[in-house]
């Protein structure tokens, strides 16, 4: 990912989070899902930084950013308080708010954190919340997940050996098989990035972090909103299914919707140039961003 400039900042607990801003203008900020350090933005970021001062940062334990200081600082509400913080430090308000996947969450909870200081937002694949009970259209995820946790903690040594060890060549074929990417619009290259950085994460952390995105819900303050919201549905998405983001639109007042065809999860790499001017559209007819 190039940015303009980047650096540091100290959250509240003293962790370290990494940002990069590209572009000037109007503020945007990108939020990642779970487990990523920009996959989602590789060709979003450059295009949505023509017109805007856009903000990506990694989360307390991904990417460029440093390991909980605080090991309880993992729910939802807490990354949404990081970015608060972060976009104190930066004096960047207001901005639109564009998540993906877990992003959604963490973009939603923003809102709730600091409603004045939200002038837009984007939400990308991705739900209100409780998405181990939504995976694949069940709760399946939600019910291993403790069993998969618990594993991971007795065989503490065995589970890091094994874990980011599948080849990422191996995992790709997986995904294509399965049909949980778009293997037509979506490259081996893009794709490996993101496996790649899993392998690298803490899997404790990350199957916590998982844990609490699973049982966050920000479904009451749907309703409520009033910024303008733009929902972007992928047909084919089994991660966060399109019936949750239509429902989510339906939930918003005066709420958009996009639903990209045959696109999956990925959508963000899938069909970057159709979400981009979108997004333009969005805000320009809002006069936002």
């Amino acid at each position: 990912m190039k940015y303009d400039r980047e650096g540091f900042v100290a959250a509240v607990d003293g962790t370290r989070l990494f940002y990069g801003i590209a572009g000037s203008g109007p503020a945007i900020v990108l939020n990642d899902g779970i487990g990523c350090d920009g996959f989602a933005w590789t060709y979003l970021l450059p295009q949505l930084a023509r017109k805007h001062t856009v903000l990506h940062w990694h989360y307390r334990g991904h990417g460029r950013s440093g390991e909980p200081k605080d090991s309880s600082r993992i729910k939802v509400v807490d990354l949404a308080s990081d970015l608060v913080g972060l976009l104190d430090q930066l004096s960047l308000r207001p901005v639109v708010a564009i998540g993906h996947s877990m992003g959604t969450q963490i973009a939603l909870e923003l809102v709730r954190l600091a409603p004045k200081r939200v002038s837009g937002l984007v939400l990308c694949c991705g739900s209100y919340g409780r998405v181990t009970h939504t995976f694949h259209g069940s709760d399946m995820l939600s019910n291993i997940l403790p069993r998969i946790i618990a594993g991971v903690q007795r065989y503490r040594g065995v589970a890091r050996g094994i874990w980011g060890r599948l080849p990422s060549g191996i995992a790709w074929r997986i995904a294509k098989l399965s049909g949980e990417v778009d293997t037509l619009a979506i490259r081996e290259e893009d794709f490996r990035k993101y496996l790649d950085h899993v392998a690298l994460m803490d899997p404790d952390l990350f199957l916590a972090m998982l844990q609490e995105a699973g049982e966050h819900s920000a479904e009451d303050l749907l309703p409520t909103l009033s910024v303008p919201t733009l929902v972007i549905a992928a047909e084919k998405d089994t991660f966060t299914p399109r019936a949750l983001a239509e429902r989510m639109a339906q939930t918003i007042p005066g709420a958009e919707i996009m639903v990209l065809k045959g696109a999956s999860h990925a959508a963000p790499v899938e069909q970057p140039a159709a979400i981009a001017e979108r997004i333009e559209q969005f805000l320009a007819a809002h006069n936002v961003g």
